[in-house]
Parts: C-alpha cells; structure tokens; sequence
C-alpha cells in the first residue's frame, strides 16, 4: 500500500469522498466557464451587470449543486431513475397543457417563481433510465428483439412530446443520447443500420412532403433547411443569422481582433451573441487559437468523462457517465456545427459558456450526478 493509499484510508468517510472526486473534471469545467464569463462581458460592451454577473451567480449555485449531488450514493440514482422518468414525461405532458409560450414555441412550466425547461431535464433522466434498465437487463439479452423495444420506447415517449412543442433539435438529441447508452450497452449494430435506413427514408419523406396537405414539418423548419443549404438566398432573412456569423469566424484569423474588439458583435451584426452564437464571438475576438482552445478543453472534459466511465466497474454508473458525457458532446458540437453552417440552425447552447439559466443548471446537475458515480466506484 502507497503512502498515498494509506493516507486516504485514514481519512473520514466524509473527506475521503472529497479526495475521490474527479478533480480534472471540476477545474476544466470552471475553466470553460470562466471563458465563458469573459465572453459575456465582452459582447455586452463591458457591462457585468447584464449577462456576467448574472450567469457567474448560477455558476457558483450550480457548482454547490455538483458537489452536493456527487457525495450522493449511486444507489440513490439506481432507485429513482424510473421515477425521474415518469416525472419528466409529466411535467412534458403539462407543457403541453399549460405550457408558457415564447420564441413561437411552447417549451417551459411556470410554476410560481420558478420557469423550467422540462425537456432539458428529460436528457438527463432518461439517461438514468436507459442505463438502470441495461444494469437489470442480463447481457446475453440485449439484442434481443422484444428488449429492444422496450429501451426505444422509453426514448420515443418524451422524444413525441418534445417534438410537439416544437422542438425538433432536442428530439433529435434525445433520440441520438438514448442510441448512445443503447450503443455502450452492447445492442446489436443491425439495429442502428436499421434505425439509419430509417432516418434516410424519414428525411425523403419530409423533403418531398413540403407544400403538400401532409407536411410533415412547419414552414419555419423548412426555411431552416432552405438557410442550410443555401444562406446566400436570403442574405438579409432568414440566411442573415449565419451569413454573420461566418463572417465574425472569418475575420477572426489566427490569433483574433483582440478581446473586446469583434466588431461583429459590438456593432450588434451579430445575432443572438451572448446565447447561440457566442462561439461566434470569441472566434472572431481570439481567433482560430482562441477557438482551438475552448474545443480541446470540451475534448479533455469529455476525455475524463469517458475515462471515468471505462474504468467503473458498476455496470449502472458507467453506462449513465457514458449517457451523460454523450449528452454533452452533443452540446458543444451541434451548437459549433451550427455556427459554422455545417447544420441548420437549431438553437442549440454552447454548453458553459452561453447565457442561460436552466441549460447551465442542468448540466452541472449532470456533472454532479457523474461525479456521484466517479466518488462511488468499485475500489
């Protein structure tokens, strides 16, 4: 035994699950976040007060929110994933029924003081819920046809209700975080080749739907599509979001216009800067080094995500770590190929770094829950 081994074992309980948290972990998520409160107080012109400060509060409750949850047992986790589930569909379901209306969508509860986002909550507990079924599921199992159905229908069931608000870029999220728990899990490739054949014939259908009495999208979604392919048709419509912020990457070079000096942003071409196009911001303020940067600390957090995950012996935790850290590849870069016109725009966050209240929240509840799993491994 190590002085170090021997060092921990001395410790109380309680610090000894201080010592065991993933210490990496917590300080590239500041790091990122603190990129983040520079950028915010950047694109407001050097007030603090307006998106700042307000989002460095949030940082420092969710972060006592993390540590919270991450000295929580994983059994905890294991024993009400289902009922998280069910809470979440309801609270989707009550979207529906007396959903706050913004944007030209209905996506939030307004419970009193408190405005939540049920679908963000949804990514996380499903993930609980796939990742508990696959701990209870024997291996020799998985593949089989009818216990396949069942993990696809718990992810079709919130996928359909966030679908109608509409929502259609967390529906795609949720249906690809729920194939990549079903993916660590061991499901059989031929079913996702299936699920692929599936999607080409959906996209098709969609296409050749539009104009028609049963088109399957709204015009809006359509009009995402035509700006996709195409943002020079409507360069000052519906192409002049991603047209700017094209120009914001590309007058950025190397190094950047300096912090403070994107004129894209500060001249206010830009829009929604201090939201979804914030990476827009700092790429044009710090360059293609700057971009770089904030991309390889997304990478090393998902790294250490992974790591954690592959050498946990705890079938639930390792699947839930994978479910998660997924969910937050699926963040940062569906929003970095939006900005940058590799996919139609879908008002996706920069995670840790976009202002915004419930997407922050949630995801350091994600990280807690993560490191709960990390604290509580197998040793």
């Amino acid at each position: 035994m190590s002085y170090l081994d021997y060092s921990v074992e001395r410790v109380p309980t309680g610090w000894r699950k201080v010592l065991y948290l993933n210490w990496p972990l917590v300080f590239l998520v500041t790091a990122v976040s603190c990129i983040g409160f520079l950028m915010l107080y950047s694109v407001s012109g050097g007030d603090i007060d307006r998106w700042a400060m307000p989002q460095m509060e949030r940082f420092v409750a969710g972060m006592a929110i993390m540590f919270g949850l991450a000295f929580v047992p994983i059994w905890f986790w294991r024993s009400i994933a289902v009922v998280a589930y069910v809470i979440c569909v309801l609270l989707l379901v009550g979207v529906e029924v007396m959903g706050h209306v913004g944007m030209g969508a209905q996506r939030w509860l307004v419970l009193g003081p408190i405005r939540i986002q049920p679908s963000e909550l949804t990514k996380i507990a499903f993930v609980m819920t796939l990742a508990a079924y696959y701990d209870w599921l024997p291996i020799e199992k998985v593949s089989r046809p009818l216990w396949v159905l069942i993990p696809v229908l718990l992810i079709l069931t919130p996928t359909a209700l966030v679908l109608m608000q509409p929502d259609l870029g967390t529906s795609i999220m949720l249906i690809a975080g729920g194939g990549i728990v079903m993916f660590a899990a061991g499901v059989s490739l031929w079913y996702f080749g299936a699920v692929i054949a599936i999607v080409v014939g959906l996209i098709t259908a969609v296409m050749e739907s539009r104009g028609t009495d049963w088109q399957l999208l709204h015009e809006y979604q359509f009009k995402r599509i035509d700006t996709f392919l195409d943002p020079g048709s409507d360069p000052l419509g519906a192409g002049y979001n991603i047209m700017q912020a094209q120009i914001a990457l590309g007058s950025g070079g190397w190094s950047g216009r300096g912090f403070m000096q994107g004129t894209q942003s500060r001249l206010n071409f830009l829009p929604e800067k201090h939201t979804d196009f914030i990476f827009t911001s700092l790429a044009e303020e710090f360059g293609f080094v700057g971009a770089g940067t904030l991309l390889m600390l997304y990478v090393l957090i998902l790294g250490f995500c992974l790591h954690s995950a592959l050498t946990n012996r705890d079938r639930f935790a390792s699947l839930m770590t994978i479910g998660i850290a997924g969910t937050f590849f699926l963040y940062f870069s569906i929003n970095m190929a939006t900005v940058m016109g590799m996919l139609p725009a879908k008002g996706s966050p920069l995670p840790l770094v976009s202002y915004g209240g419930t997407s922050l929240m949630i995801l350091l509840m994600g990280f807690g829950i993560l490191q709960s799993a990390h604290v509580h491994r197998p040793r």
